[in-house]
């Protein structure tokens, strides 16, 4: 089982919620947060126009290891893709909008942390 402290939980939804911030401050629509299913979770579901975008955000307190963007590896992206079918299938009609995949990763201190938006990401 993977128990989270709750701090990291704290950190977490403080980085969703910038995530969001951002996101709307550059035109994007809250649609859904943290949309579960049985593959997994995606952070936020939001709309950019007509294309419907599926959020992974991620937090680190540093690059010294790695930047937060780059932890969203192979096996991750395959659930990220599985859960957003889920979403997109569980309406009465499937939708025949455009999709994209993006990554909003902060770096640093909580109040000053640098944000990396990567669209499309893959």
């Amino acid at each position: 089982m993977n128990l989270k402290s709750p701090s990291t939980l704290t950190r977490g939804h403080a980085a969703e919620d910038s995530a969001v911030r951002h996101l709307r401050g550059n035109g994007l629509k809250l649609v859904e947060r943290n949309y579960r299913s049985p593959y997994g979770e995606i952070d936020l579901v939001m709309r950019d126009g007509d294309t419907l975008v599926f959020v992974e955000v991620r937090y680190r307190r540093s690059r010294k290891f790695g930047a937060p963007e780059e932890t969203v590896d192979a096996r991750k992206q395959r659930r990220l893709r599985a859960t957003a079918e889920h979403y997109l299938q569980r309406g009465r009609a499937p939708s025949r909008k455009p999709c994209r995949f993006d990554i909003v990763a902060f770096t640093g201190a909580d109040d000053g942390a640098a944000v990396t938006w990567l669209q499309n990401a893959f």
